[in-house]
């Protein structure tokens, strides 16, 4: 497989065959991010594309799955994906569900009849990584969008058929924003009502803008106790239906999941019961992206 390097997935995706799309982010300014800082963004071509597909059905038996990689393999032109999609049909019939990184703005401008058509081809699932529902926050990281595009963005996803999976991160507004950036973000997650919540704890790399913003004093990072008082905020604010939420990541200070709004007073329990003391945070030294 010719992949070009470092190749991020979704935690969900663990075990399946990625193929690399695009090469890095075609947005690629968000302050807290270094996934894609060494890779000038590009579309392979297909038969790049194809060669790779060919050569993983001489060495897989049998995949269940498929993640198209890098960051935002949704912003292909309609035509090109579907002839993707296609093509997976064709080399991997038993395959059950084709899976992307969508940017928002990707979503947006591929009409609904596209999405539904996508689906139709095999996409079943798009992750989209919201960060924050403020507006203020979303500006601050460089994001490139705004809390009214995401809820649209995330809508026109959920209509098409395709399952949506959305990931925030606990402590990106830094300790001056903690109540904004749960309440926001709840505001998101109910206005969608997606399938999948991912609740990420903020980690900053060298190399990345909010590094700097920190070494120079201009931005400071939530402590354990805070990020889980922003949690509980943000827990206590969501009112959605049948939305699996996970915060397992190996960035997060505990372990959290359920399905909301059912487990939130179970989820709430656990937080309290954290900042109680009854259970230990994660050392700093374990943590990881």
């Amino acid at each position: 497989m010719n992949y070009e390097g470092i190749v991020y997935r979704p935690p969900s995706e663990a075990y399946s065959l990625i193929i690399q799309i695009t090469i890095g982010c075609s947005h690629n300014k968000c302050t807290f991010c270094s996934m894609y800082k060494s890779k000038n963004f590009r579309i392979r071509n297909l038969e790049e594309i194809y060669a790779d597909l060919y050569e993983a059905r001489e060495i897989y038996g049998h995949v269940d799955r498929i993640f198209l990689a890098d960051g935002d393999a949704l912003i292909l032109p309609v035509e090109k994906l579907k002839s993707i999609l296609l093509k997976i049909k064709e080399v991997f019939p038993e395959c059950k569900r084709v899976g992307s990184y969508a940017a928002p703005a990707d979503i947006l401008r591929k009409s609904y009849d596209n999405l539904v058509e996508l689906k139709r081809l095999g996409l079943g699932i798009l992750y989209m990584g919201i960060e924050s529902g403020s507006d203020n926050i979303l500006k601050q990281i460089q994001k490139g969008v705004t809390s009214r595009e995401i809820i649209e963005a995330g809508k026109k996803v959920k209509s098409s058929g395709i399952n949506l999976s959305v990931t925030f991160i606990s402590g990106i507004g830094g300790k001056e924003k903690l109540k904004e950036n749960a309440r926001e973000s709840a505001h998101v997650i109910n206005e969608i009502n997606p399938d999948y919540i991912g609740l990420l704890t903020l980690m900053v790399e060298p190399g990345t803008k909010m590094y700097n913003d920190i070494e120079c004093g201009n931005f400071n990072v939530p402590n354990p106790e805070e990020i889980m008082l922003e949690t509980r905020e943000l827990i206590k604010n969501i009112n959605v239906t049948n939305s699996i939420f996970r915060s397992n990541h190996a960035s997060n200070y505990i372990a959290l999941g359920g399905t909301l709004s059912k487990d939130r007073d179970k989820i709430i329990k656990l937080i309290d019961d954290a900042l109680s003391g009854k259970y230990g945070y994660k050392p700093e030294n374990l943590r990881r992206l």
